[in-house]
């Protein structure tokens, strides 16, 4: 792994698992300037196609969806790391027994776990899909799914 400040080689210090076993942290430190910083490895398993609702087809993709994410939980207390384990367990979710998911499926699991995180959060994301055009449309929202 290179470093990110000089880009020379850089040597593992620490490694552990978290997220029960699904992920590695490593701890590095760079070789030549001493400069520390953390990588995180993920086996990949996400090669799958979302279906949208015209039918289109798309590679998943997880940057995607965390940066939707991270514009939702924008100053709420949810931690990222709290998010990331999410996404991670939402896709092996999806990941079983299919090569597909629709959009619709990604978005009702989403909404689903932020209203048990945090209304708010959930509120914002469920703006963007339902394309929320006025106050009414979030005080309905509120009123038939909070």
């Amino acid at each position: 792994m290179l470093c990110p400040k000089c880009k020379s080689s850089s040597k593992v210090l620490d490694s552990r698992e978290i997220y029960n076993w699904k992920e590695i942290r490593r701890r590095r430190q760079c070789e030549v300037c001493g400069h520390r910083f953390t990588t995180y490895e993920r086996p990949e398993i996400t090669r799958f196609i979302v279906l949208k609702s015209n039918w289109e087809k798309h590679p998943y993709d997880r940057e995607k969806l965390e940066d939707s994410l991270l514009k939702a939980i924008t100053k709420t207390n949810i931690d990222v790391k709290k998010l990331d384990e999410m996404v991670t367990e939402l896709e092996l979710d999806w990941m079983k027994n299919k090569n597909w998911v629709t959009s619709k499926r990604i978005w009702k699991d989403i909404l689903e776990k932020l209203e048990n995180l945090d209304e708010v959060a959930a509120i914002r994301y469920a703006s963007v899909y339902y394309d929320f055009k006025n106050k009414q449309d979030f005080i309905d929202y509120i009123q038939n799914n909070l």
